[in-house]
């Protein structure tokens, strides 16, 4: 994979591009139906996405789609809750160190199974199999504030986003996440698919 010193795009110009991507998949003006054969020639020399998607890998929820984007654009992690693992910490920093992406966009959806699965061993103490265990456990701390009182799909709601700026934090927190952020040359964003609507709704 390429290297790159200094990406096309500043962070708020990644930000204004991801947006557009959306609005065309909200209108049903998605772009990128058919197969660039000179576009694959080009990538395989070398990739410059940018920007990176921490996102679920829930399939009602692929980025690709949702930002109308096409081969090359966008470096995308996917794991079940968008939540934060050593190979998940490891893949976000390459992407910012070596791919200079200069956008980074935690996306957590509404209606989310691994969250659902962690409110249920907050909730009610229950287990799951073995390796799903081990990801609910993770999700965890991300929980530890909600009130618990509230109505369930309430709760689901707020666990969500809970998630998304619990993960956003370590992200912004860690020492590679200081020093980029503090460059001026990397944001930092969460946000929340409506499975419903097809809508991002951006956290401040």
């Amino acid at each position: 994979m390429a290297e790159h010193e200094q990406h096309l795009f500043t962070a708020d110009e990644a930000f204004t591009r991801l947006l557009e991507g959306h609005r065309r998949f909200l209108s049903g003006r998605a772009r990128f139906s058919t197969l660039d054969r000179d576009h694959l020639t080009t990538l395989a020399a070398g990739q410059q996405p940018f920007a990176t998607i921490l996102g679920c890998s829930d399939s009602r929820v692929p980025p690709e789609i949702i930002f109308d984007a096409t081969l090359g654009e966008i470096f995308v992690i996917r794991v079940a809750g968008n939540t934060m693992a050593p190979e998940i910490a490891g893949s976000l920093q390459y992407a910012v160190s070596h791919l200079h992406t200069p956008l980074i966009v935690v996306l957590g959806h509404e209606g989310c199974g691994a969250i659902q699965a962690a409110l249920k061993t907050r909730q009610e103490g229950h287990q799951h199999f073995s390796r799903i265990q081990m990801l609910v456990d993770r999700l965890l701390p991300a929980l530890e504030e909600l009130d618990a009182s509230v109505d369930p799909d309430s709760l689901l709601s707020l666990a969500v986003e809970a998630n998304v700026r619990y993960v956003a934090d370590i992200i912004r927190h860690s020492p590679e996440g200081q020093l980029r952020l503090k460059e001026g040359r990397v944001r930092l964003l969460g946000a929340i698919y409506q499975l419903d609507t097809g809508a991002i709704r951006l956290l401040d």
